[in-house]
């Protein structure tokens, strides 16, 4: 099992890149009411994607290495696996 704080490194990570993302999508509302131009905001929405994306995989990836490994060793093992594979469903769209 992972020690604390590094789980606690992950969520304060998470937060971060979750805050990053929060201004940029602000940034876009301000854009879109500033009429600007329509490239631009698109930019910036990629770029919010992006954050997004990289986020989520970050958290995929801890939930791997604790909850799942965790239950790999008990009953849990087939309802995290059911959970990760629909997860993959989902992304794979």
């Amino acid at each position: 099992m992972r020690a604390f704080a590094e789980m606690q490194a992950d969520q304060r990570r998470a937060r971060r890149l979750l805050n990053t993302a929060k201004g940029q999508i602000d940034g876009v509302v301000r854009m879109v009411d500033e009429n600007r131009y329509c490239i631009d905001i698109s930019n910036q929405i990629l770029a919010a994607v992006a954050i997004l994306k990289k986020v989520n995989k970050e958290i995929l990836h801890a939930h791997l290495q604790h909850c799942v490994y965790e239950a790999s060793e008990g009953e849990d093992r087939k309802e995290k696996l059911e959970e990760i594979a629909q997860i993959l469903d989902t992304l794979m769209r």
